[in-house]
């Protein structure tokens, strides 16, 4: 979500001038398969220059997306997502997901009938001869489009909740509200209308809103570390002490393994 331009406090976006932060419109249908590209591009740029990338996030899926070829099912027609979408609502939640099973057995066991969405994904892929579960599930390969250390910044489960609480407040007196509600007066995609507490920022009443953001990042973060856990060859790092450390240490792991090129980051 920091792609999208006008959720800079809603989505933490950083300060210093960082890659492919803020540079699509909120009406921009943003995918993992163009997100994709553009990483690749950067990187391989900066690798040309003799500098080091330094990949920061995120969502899992566009964390790998950068790091390798992930062989993404193809992106369908706006003509055969309406028709899906159509279908799903016509049926309802449970029809819909039985006619995925029929159609796609695997990828119907890993979905919820109440996961619109990933459904109608699912479903169109059926039509284009692909499958949302693969045959080779690329996301927990340890291969990379160039040599990698994926480091994770580990911290204690309360002290992660006591800085997700005190970033949450931080939004709200940073003006997260008059942002949110500027965002969804004008035009915005089905993408970008998912960021995280976008609708509760906007309609809720402040102590409300505030505690629901609070409850949704916690939950968002538990997910996030136990898909941080999966990645092959993880160097886990303690995230609990000033940043200057926590950089110092990888910067020594990557010397060490001789990942760091002549040359600064990029």
């Amino acid at each position: 979500m920091q792609a999208y331009r006008g959720l800079p406090i809603l989505t933490a976006q950083p300060e210093q001038p960082t890659r492919l932060v803020g540079i699509w419109p909120l009406t921009h249908e943003g995918s993992v398969a163009e997100y994709a590209l553009l990483a690749h591009a950067d990187i391989d740029g900066l690798l040309d220059e003799g500098k080091t990338p330094v990949v920061a996030g995120g969502t899992g899926l566009y964390l790998r997306a950068a790091l390798t070829e992930l062989r993404l099912p193809p992106a369908p027609s706006p003509a055969l997502r309406e028709r899906w979408e159509r279908a799903y609502d016509r049926l309802g939640a449970e029809r819909a997901h039985g006619v995925l099973v029929e159609r796609d057995p695997d990828a119907g066991a890993r979905l919820h009938p109440n996961d619109r969405r990933r459904v109608v994904r699912a479903l169109e892929l059926t039509e284009l001869g692909s499958s949302l579960n693969p045959p080779v599930d690329r996301l927990w390969t340890a291969e990379t489009r160039h040599p990698t250390i994926v480091f994770g910044l580990d911290v204690h489960r309360d002290v992660l909740a006591e800085r997700i609480a005190q970033r949450a407040r931080a939004m709200f007196d940073a003006g997260v509200v008059e942002e949110a509600r500027s965002a969804l007066s004008g035009a915005i995609s089905s993408t970008a209308v998912h960021a995280l507490g976008l609708r509760e920022v906007a309609d809720l009443p402040l102590e409300d809103a505030l505690q629901a953001v609070v409850l949704r990042t916690r939950r968002y973060a538990a997910y996030q570390r136990k898909w941080m856990r999966r990645i092959p060859g993880l160097v886990s790092v303690n995230g609990d002490r000033p940043a200057d450390e926590v950089a110092n240490e990888i910067v020594e792991v990557a010397s060490a393994r001789q990942r760091l090129p002549a040359g600064r980051a990029g």
